[in-house]
């Protein structure tokens, strides 16, 4: 037995007449049709009941029904499930002893995304498309874009760079109005090179992470979003500090700064202040630990160890560039050692007295 399938996934049928789905038999389909072109004559789903009639009638020579199913109007998900379960409807109402094998119709390529669903409850014999000729190409085109567009990786990998190169014009209006001819190409250039960078090395989805621990620290109060925030102005502050300092030691000299001696330079210019960003950024985090019932007592070894580390790089880097002797080298080395040292042992013996949850009595 042959079954006629006329598919509206979107429901119109449903939403803009009174008829109840799913609808089997020649004249119940052909009065839906009706009811559907009185309510709406430009709609294309009247197309398909027509043909799904069409198609009834001219299959005389076997034995054949014709239906109607409709999905849901919102997700696709919800419409294919809800067309599946209108199918199983239909094929429970046929009273045959043959196998059913079905031909479905549709309005264009949106439609027959269903084809997989129906596939599973009956063999499909074929496919009928039926659009208007004059808009055929139209609609297939336009789903094609909306398909693209909902899309997130298609959309960003074509509409980004498109949207970077509509730039140009704007970009070459305004440079033109500030005497920056030169800068159009470099601005448009420099963001080309960004994007590309950022989907090569998949920097995309480690931004957007980014981004949601930052909403999600705003509304929960976390004290490291305010501290993350001051160690990284200091850290820009620290590396100022660090090129001054090789500056001042290219302006004492009149031999050229080789590659070790500048880089010891900014680190001895920088050590102070990314110590006190460390120390800033560690003291936020355990707050939030402590907080959020997440706190240990080494969490506190932090701090201690952004200092420690601090006295050794300023002592090597005091000494390598002759400002101290050996002995502050040799202070400074001892300082950080103990540091490190006592701070562990400290917060070793306060974990193991004071315990921030009481362990569980057999």
């Amino acid at each position: 037995m042959l079954l006629v399938l006329c598919v509206d996934l979107d429901d119109d049928l449903g939403r803009k007449t009174d008829t109840k789905t799913p609808v089997v038999g020649r004249d119940a389909v052909q009065k839906a049709a009706v009811d559907l072109a009185t309510a709406d004559p430009e709609d294309s789903d009247v197309n398909v009941l027509f043909e799904g009639v069409h198609l009834y009638d001219s299959l005389d020579d076997v034995e054949c029904e014709v239906a109607a199913v409709t999905g849901t109007n919102g997700s696709d998900v919800a419409a294919n499930r809800e067309v599946g379960e209108e199918v199983d409807t239909v094929l429970a109402r046929l009273t045959t002893g043959e196998d059913v094998r079905a031909l479905v119709v549709t309005d264009g390529a949106q439609d027959e995304s269903v084809i997989p669903v129906i596939r599973s409850r009956v063999p499909i014999d074929g496919v009928r498309r039926v659009v208007v000729r004059q808009a055929q190409d139209l609609e297939s085109m336009y789903y094609t874009i909306k398909q693209v567009l909902d899309d997130p990786e298609t959309r960003g990998t074509i509409l980004i760079p498109m949207g970077i190169l509509l730039l140009i014009y704007p970009l070459l209006v305004v440079a033109n109005y500030l005497e920056l001819p030169g800068a159009t190409f470099g601005v448009v250039s420099g963001l080309m090179g960004l994007y590309l960078l950022f989907r090569g090395l998949g920097l995309e989805r480690t931004i957007d992470d980014t981004v949601d621990r930052v909403r999600r620290g705003l509304y929960t109060g976390r004290v490291t979003l305010v501290t993350y925030v001051v160690a990284m102005a200091l850290m820009v502050i620290g590396g100022a500090s660090g090129v001054e300092q090789l500056a001042a030691l290219r302006a004492e000299t009149a031999d050229p700064v080789g590659l070790l001696t500048a880089g010891v330079a900014l680190v001895y210019g920088a050590v102070q202040w990314f110590a006190v960003a460390g120390v800033v950024a560690s003291l936020g985090r355990i707050t939030d630990e402590y907080l959020h019932d997440s706190f240990e007592w080494r969490y506190c070894n932090a701090p201690f160890y952004v200092l420690a580390i601090a006295s050794v790089l300023q002592g090597v880097s005091a000494y390598f560039l002759s400002i101290e002797g050996s002995s502050y080298l040799a202070a400074t080395l001892t300082a950080g050692t103990l540091l490190g040292v006592v701070s562990t042992l400290a917060f070793a013996i306060a974990e193991d007295r004071f315990p921030r949850k009481p362990e569980p009595t057999a």
